[in-house]
């Protein structure tokens, strides 16, 4: 976006904002609080008594703000920590929410096996529980099999092809096939799609969620594999399945999960599913960089392989493509990283 246009619409933000609390535009204060992938910004806006709110920037010709809004009022109904809605003028795209401050989860990380770390990430496998428990599903979009293979498209159309110049071995076809089967195949709950610690602000000691506006309803395991194989941690196999085993067991109690769904059916279908979201991300990463020219994620490649392969080892089957990853698509993707500087 121009710079001239997002002075003009920092302007039109403040004046909207001061419009709604009866101020002229010079008695509050906007200040740029963050931005994210996509077209979105967001300021702090500081009224005279001092009270701050979160203005959302997000320009209707590039965001649809519509699902943001009605998720935030159906997740916070149903008792969900979501920032409460202040104002909303979708026409404009601006909104006005609760400041949760300026804490995301990642930032009370002490490494992988931190107890701060693993505390955190306890609190917000429980979050995920109330999350699953109350949201409706009714009213999302359903993470078919149609959207499952667009996003994983996104792996051979833009890491491979735009980025590394590499065709995708014979093997994609099928595991491409197996990992739809497999999310396809899982109970339908309410998934949040990017349940990563970017995406969980901590106030007064508590988790909020942000960003929830492409909530989809689809399988059980997704929110759990964002969250577990994320940006921020690699966790060791037996942590890992530890984990995945206590969740299987609250969602059976739960009746999320049927009791016939044993541990190893379970940890299979949840090392696909984040199989499934490492190749989404490395096309996704790509993408950003190359066509929107962000910066900030191709270091992260790196990271999300190291979740790919870790995936793979626990599924069984797919060695073809585990060879040609570690024989062909590794070396290509470091000689270009280094390349790249």
């Amino acid at each position: 976006m121009p710079e001239a246009t997002d002075s003009t619409r920092t302007q039109r933000l403040q004046a909207w904002a001061a419009r709604r609390h009866g101020l002229p535009p010079e008695a509050v204060s906007l200040r740029f609080a963050a931005g994210d992938a996509s077209f979105r910004r967001y300021f702090r806006l500081t009224l005279p008594d001092g009270t701050t709110r979160i203005l959302m920037d997000a320009p209707p010709e590039q965001e649809d703000s519509a699902p943001f809004v009605t998720i935030a009022e159906q997740w916070g109904a149903a008792g969900l920590p979501v920032p409460a809605l202040h104002g909303v003028d979708l026409d404009a795209g601006f909104i006005e929410l609760d400041d949760l401050g300026d804490t995301p989860l990642q930032d009370r990380f002490a490494g992988d096996e931190a107890p701060a770390t693993l505390a955190w990430h306890e609190r917000a496998l429980d979050l995920i529980h109330d999350l699953q428990n109350r949201a409706p599903v009714d009213g999302l979009p359903v993470y078919d099999a149609a959207l499952l293979g667009r996003e994983l498209d996104l792996f051979p159309d833009w890491c491979l092809g735009e980025w590394l110049g590499l065709a995708p071995p014979p093997e994609w076809a099928s595991l491409r096939e197996a990992l739809i089967e497999s999310a396809l195949a899982q109970p339908v709950v309410a998934v949040h799609r990017d349940f990563d610690a970017m995406n969980l602000m901590i106030k007064d000691d508590a988790l909020y969620l942000i960003d929830f506006q492409d909530a989809v309803a689809g399988p059980i395991s997704y929110d759990l594999i964002s969250l577990l194989r994320g940006r921020y941690c690699r966790f060791a196999p037996a942590r890992f399945a530890a984990w995945t085993e206590a969740f299987r067991v609250q969602a059976i109690a739960d009746g999320r999960l049927a009791e016939d769904v044993d541990a190893a059916t379970f940890l299979a279908r949840i090392q696909a599913m984040a199989a499934q979201r490492s190749l989404k991300v490395l096309g996704i990463f790509c993408r950003l960089t190359l066509r929107d020219a962000r910066r900030g994620y191709l270091e992260r490649l790196p990271h999300f392989l190291d979740h790919l392969e870790q995936s793979l080892a626990g599924l069984p089957g797919h060695e073809g493509f585990r060879t040609w990853l570690a024989d062909s698509f590794r070396p290509a993707l470091a000689a270009r990283l280094e390349a790249r500087g």
